[in-house]
This record gives structure tokens, sequence and C-alpha cells, in this order.
């Protein structure tokens, strides 16, 4: 996986419904994160208000949209202009434009299954997918409504007898 790609889905998948873990919920915890990608953290509501903010900017209905932002240069190095931050959310938002700009930043998205909302990145070609996984979310979601649509039919059959 590209690592601009690899930096965004680690930090919106800082939260884990189905696990029911957050990595923002403790400071240790959010400034283990960083450390282990060579980054230093930021204040700790910073980083919730940033990942609440791209969650959102990426499709999860339950997170809080907002503008947030944190610094990011741009500097000029013989391979051309390059973005460079000195913090976590920094090197995130970096990577998210990034992506912007290459235009991959749809392709990041949020499975819509209640108990996942795990953000994936979509490399279909038609940038089409929806689920993270077929063989669970989606499977869960097609029995579902599979079983809905059964009971449905079932009670209809009864009624009219």
């Amino acid at each position: 996986m590209p690592p601009d790609v690899s930096l965004v889905l680690g930090f919106l998948n800082t939260v884990d419904v189905e696990q029911d873990t957050d990595v923002l919920r403790t400071e240790p915890d959010w400034q283990a994160w960083a450390r282990e990608r060579g980054l230093r953290a930021d204040a700790l509501a910073d980083a919730v208000r940033a990942r609440d903010a791209l969650r959102a900017s990426v499709g999860d209905p339950d997170a809080a949209s907002g503008e947030v932002g944190a610094p990011v240069e741009v500097t000029l190095t013989a391979e051309g202009p390059r973005l460079a931050a000195s913090s976590a959310l920094g090197a995130v938002f970096a990577a998210a434009a990034r992506l912007a700009v290459r235009g991959e930043w749809d392709r990041v998205k949020i499975c819509p299954a209640d108990d996942c909302r795990w953000a994936f990145y979509d490399r279909s070609r038609n940038r089409s997918r929806t689920w993270c996984s077929m063989k669970v979310c989606g499977n869960r979601q097609k029995a579902r409504t599979f079983r809905e649509r059964s009971t449905e039919r079932g009670a209809c059959g009864q009624l009219g007898g």
C-alpha cells in the first residue's frame, strides 16, 4: 500500500468500532501511535478533532465535521516541490493533500456497516466499492437484508392466508 494511503488509513482507523478501541482515548496511546511512525504527537484534543473531521469528509455519518488544520511546509528540492510536516497531524494532512492532488481522495471511504465503520481504500476500477470487505461486512448486510425480506414475505403470506 502506498505510504500516503497507509498513513491516512492508519490515522482514520485509530478508532475501531467493532473492537471498541480508540488510540485517541489516552495521551500515552496517541503518543505511542505517533512515535511508531517516527512522528511527533500533536495535542490529543487536536488529534481527536482532526480525525473526526477527516472521517466525516470521507463519509462517516457518526463523525463530527469541522475545519481543522496543522502546519505543513512546502519546500523545493532538486526533485521538485515537497510537502513536509513536523508533527503527526501535519504528516497526515500532507498525505491527504497528496492523495487529493493525485485524484485519489475519493478512494478513501468508510464502511457503512454500523458495527464496523472501518476506513478503507477503494482500489476498484470504477471506484464503486462500498464495503471494507465483501466477505465480512457486505455478506453480513446481504444476509440481514435477505432475512428481512424473508420475514416480510412470510408475514404477507400469513396475512393473505
